[in-house]
């Protein structure tokens, strides 16, 4: 299920209610026929707005909520009919012809820039010096990866690139 209007009309119901959080998860979980109920943090994540805010939710938990506040579910969330897991473009990508001996090696999985600056614990802009730094010495970084316009990259690359760096800084 997916909330509507990023949860607008779930909130104004909450505190119509006269609820908070804490009180509406205490209230899934007298209703639920398990006894589990939901738990405050989920019921955050569900009502929020933040970076931590989710747009889909079971369909238990939907139905749980608007219980809760005595609703319909189809007052809150939609039913998600179809989510697609992959690009649809039908572009097709293009690789160098350096990277060519490297597409037989890519690993199942590539992380763009945002995952692989949570990934290395780095930030973004870290990343787009040492891509540029790279370009300036005339080789392309290690694990860059160009699909179409957007860069994408191999984390096998990259660890083993700054490794083998680390390694021959003298200490």
């Amino acid at each position: 299920m997916r909330r509507l209007d990023k949860g607008a009309p779930l909130r104004a119901a909450i505190r119509a209610a006269g609820l908070d959080i804490p009180h509406l998860a205490a209230r899934t979980k007298e209703l639920d026929p398990t006894g589990k109920g939901l738990s405050p943090a989920y019921v955050g994540f569900i009502v929020g707005t933040g970076k931590t805010a989710r747009e889909e939710t079971s369909d238990r938990a939907a139905g749980l909520i608007a219980q809760a506040l005595d609703r319909e579910v189809d007052a809150f969330f939609e039913t998600v009919f179809l989510t697609l897991s992959e690009s649809t473009s039908t572009r097709v990508p293009r690789i160098d012809s350096s990277q060519k001996s490297a597409v037989a090696d890519l690993p199942e999985r590539l992380l763009d820039q945002r995952e692989l600056s949570s990934f290395l614990r780095k930030s973004m802009s870290w990343i787009d010096r040492q891509i540029k730094e790279a370009e300036q010495a005339g080789h392309i970084w290690p694990g860059l990866i160009y699909v179409g316009r957007s860069r994408r990259f191999d984390p096998r690359a990259v660890l083993t690139a700054m490794r083998q760096h680390r390694e021959q800084i003298p200490a």
